[in-house]
């Protein structure tokens, strides 16, 4: 597994006058994070799109030591591919939760092409709050998963992600609940249920109904025989 931090520019920092306004950062009603009052910045083009990474790795809360106090919300996660560039936290409510939770999303700018499988990568991104903030906990989404701190300052971990493919070229793949063939090796097979939840599998004889694009799915192609000849996250 590849490990590779991408660095980021921290949101603005939330505070109980922001809160009563919306917490979304340098973002008004109507308008995506990206969007200003002016449309999308002059260096983003259609294909430079932010999607929610695929993996939330880690929370972590941490509390200053010293006046004027605040909070800062450390997360880490895990993208499908090299390539992906400018991870941030966006607030998913714009007041109050009823049950003070804050709700995030991490989300960052996705490759504008697909790209082989060679290895999950690791980005990171920080979100201060104000010291009088209203929230008793944190509750960060990803594509795939969510991972909750219930009180602050606090630490919680995902779980392990599944196969990220990078090797999964010319083995044979095992449908879930079907029998594994006799003398291969395991180290042979592609199991099904190690696999991301959303991986699309396409064996020759079948169609692709959608041609639309997903930086989080996985797409493995078979061959005759039942072998990947190909792993890409489209």
């Amino acid at each position: 597994m590849m490990m590779k931090v991408l660095t980021t520019m921290p949101p603005l920092l939330v505070s109980l006058a922001l809160v009563s306004t919306g917490l979304a950062q340098n973002a008004e009603p109507g308008r995506g994070p990206n969007e200003s009052a002016n449309g999308p910045p002059a260096s983003q083009t259609t294909a430079e799109v932010s999607a929610p990474v695929l993996h939330i790795k880690s929370v972590e809360i941490m509390r200053s030591a010293h006046a004027p106090v605040i909070d800062i919300i450390r997360v880490r996660a895990m993208v499908s591919t090299a390539g992906w560039e400018e991870a941030e936290l966006i607030p998913l409510s714009r007041s109050v939760p009823a049950d003070g939770i804050l709700e995030l999303i991490m989300v960052a700018r996705a490759p504008a092409q697909a790209a082989e499988a060679t290895g999950f990568e690791e980005v990171e991104a920080i979100f201060p709050l104000e010291g009088n903030h209203p929230f008793k906990g944190v509750n960060v989404h990803s594509a795939s998963d969510s991972v909750s701190v219930s009180q602050l300052p606090g630490y919680a971990e995902g779980k392990i992600p599944g196969e990220d493919c990078r090797k999964c070229v010319g083995k044979t793949f095992i449908a879930k609940g079907a029998t594994t063939p006799a003398g291969n090796a395991s180290s042979d097979l592609v199991r099904e249920e190690q696999l991301p939840a959303a991986t699309r599998i396409v064996r020759p004889s079948e169609g692709i109904p959608s041609a639309d694009s997903n930086p989080n799915r996985l797409t493995l192609i078979l061959n005759k025989e039942g072998k990947v000849t190909a792993a890409v996250w489209d």
